[in-house]
């Protein structure tokens, strides 16, 4: 083999040596940036999620707080139905409690 063989195959040694390096440094960068971006995404996807929770939790409690009104509102008025409907029968109840005493 000639010097000048020699020296191709030393250049291109070297030259494979140095793509091979630069080539093991770019795909290092590559892992340390998509490791960088796969955590960025994780703290935004938590951030989004509490976000989220947070705003489904205060639509539960204002639609509960209406609900507990609604059922507030027709308890009330239940009640008030029950209590006419028992002073009605008082004057009846209290006869019939006269008429057994007298009776007796």
């Amino acid at each position: 083999m000639s010097l000048e063989a020699v020296k191709q195959v030393t250049l291109a040694e070297e030259q494979g040596r140095t793509e091979k390096a630069q080539a093991t440094q770019d795909a290092k960068s590559l892992i340390a940036e998509a490791e960088r971006a796969g955590r960025q995404a994780v703290q935004d996807a938590q951030t989004g999620g509490d976000a989220l929770a947070r705003q489904l939790l205060a639509q539960a409690e204002q639609n509960a707080s209406g609900w507990i009104a609604q059922i507030r509102t027709q308890a009330a008025a239940d009640a008030d139905e029950l209590r006419s409907r028992a002073e009605g029968r008082l004057e009846e109840a209290a006869s019939l409690i006269v008429r057994k005493v007298v009776d007796a």
